[in-house]
């Protein structure tokens, strides 16, 4: 879906595809049709934008065979799709049983994470519709916390400064401009705005910058209008932006808080948990610790990295972080010109839900995803953007 600012900017809205855990190239080619395109059908739209996750598998068959990627292209124009980000912050095994850990590796001191990157971005310059000089690719903010020593942070900063010269490469020789997005998130090297200053600071701007999460973003305690003021003044580019909203509890003493939070302790992400207290964030790598007693201040609410759908927020005693959303938003697209131009509702956990709240069906997720991108779409038709035709 694409939204004109009141600029006259063409400002993109997708949702990302890494809730299907489809890992081959015949795999991405069959939830196109199985999923994306009964969301735009719903919509009633003519084009919907996707986010696409292509992991390794998918990746190595689409660059082992030329004509693989105009077979791709293909599909994306005959069933009314078009991609101009792609989701590169996992790597294989997104549908496992057990993710958890995992979705971190390989990071960017290995050199496969630089591989994988360069082919995406290969691979999304021939996807880009014709009318598109512009995309962007959302990758791990740098590692997981632990094990990265200094010579791990060498190798990563050597990895993204040879990535961008590649992008330099392909520019000159495509025309399309491809950048690199780091997605702060809970835990990692980078969790917040704020760590993202000093390493981005080191690399060229003009092709890494930031994916800005906003689940992410209100798990840590964030203030959008704060966080972005401090990445301008840092000369930092939110090349892209995640719509998605975390879990809230405000009372996390009341046995029903626990309790509601409790059901939504599932095996197969992590679900990072923060309190802040006093100005000061605490936190635990996953929502079951933090259930333990006298794991975090219990005096003060609770937010977890769990992407609940955004038009849908649990059931009380709980809540999500929606208003964080919301005001970043505004934050990005309510002045004079966008500050992002590519959006990308990243709801992944729909059947990570507690059972009540799951869909059973493809219907049923399709329902679900065209019902939060409409919801974007209300949020930007009150930001004064207007759909496209």
């Amino acid at each position: 879906m694409r939204f004109s600012h009141p600029d006259g900017s063409t400002v993109h809205l997708a949702y990302c595809t890494n809730v299907h855990p489809a890992e081959t190239l015949d795999g991405v080619i069959a939830q196109l049709g199985a999923h994306c395109e009964p969301v735009r059908r719903r919509l009633g739209a003519e084009r919907l934008g996707i986010g696409l996750w292509l992991a390794r598998d998918a990746v190595h068959a689409l660059v082992a065979d030329a004509a693989a990627p105009g077979r791709l292209r293909t599909e994306l124009d005959r069933r009314g799709l078009e991609v101009v980000t792609l989701n590169g912050f996992p790597y294989e095994g997104f549908g496992a049983e057990e993710v958890k850990y995992r979705v971190y590796r390989p990071d960017w001191s290995d050199p496969e994470r630089l591989a994988y990157t360069t082919d995406l971005a290969r691979l999304l310059a021939a996807l880009l519709p014709d009318d598109v000089t512009e995309g962007t690719i959302s990758t791990l903010p740098l590692a997981w916390r632990t094990a990265y020593d200094e010579s791990a942070a060498h190798r990563a900063h050597s990895a993204l400064n040879e990535l961008a010269d590649r992008l330099d490469d392909l520019y000159e020789a495509t025309g399309r401009q491809i950048r690199i997005a780091l997605e702060p998130e809970p835990g990692c090297v980078v969790e917040s705005t704020a760590d993202a200053l000093a390493p981005l600071a080191a690399l060229p701007a003009h092709r890494i910058g930031l994916c800005l999460d906003t689940c992410h973003l209100a798990t840590g305690f964030e203030e959008p209008v704060g966080a972005l003021a401090s990445l301008d003044r840092a000369g930092i580019t939110v090349f892209k932006t995640q719509l998605s909203a975390a879990l809230h509890a405000d009372d996390p003493r009341d046995p029903a808080v626990r309790a509601a939070l409790a059901a939504f302790d599932e095996p197969r992400f992590l679900h990072q948990t923060r309190a802040r207290l006093h100005g000061t964030l605490h936190g635990t790598d996953d929502l079951g610790h933090a259930l333990t007693e006298g794991a975090l201040p219990d005096t003060v609410p609770w937010r977890a990295h769990f992407h609940v759908p955004l038009h849908a927020p649990p059931a009380p005693p709980l809540t999500s972080t929606l208003d964080v959303l919301r005001d970043t938003l505004g934050a990005l697209l309510g002045g004079p010109h966008p500050r992002t131009r590519h959006l990308e509702v990243e709801t992944y956990t729909w059947q990570a839900l507690p059972a009540r709240s799951r869909p059973t069906t493809d219907a049923a997720l399709a329902d679900g995803i065209a019902a939060e991108l409409r919801l974007a779409a209300d949020l930007l038709a009150d930001l004064g953007l207007k759909e496209q035709q």
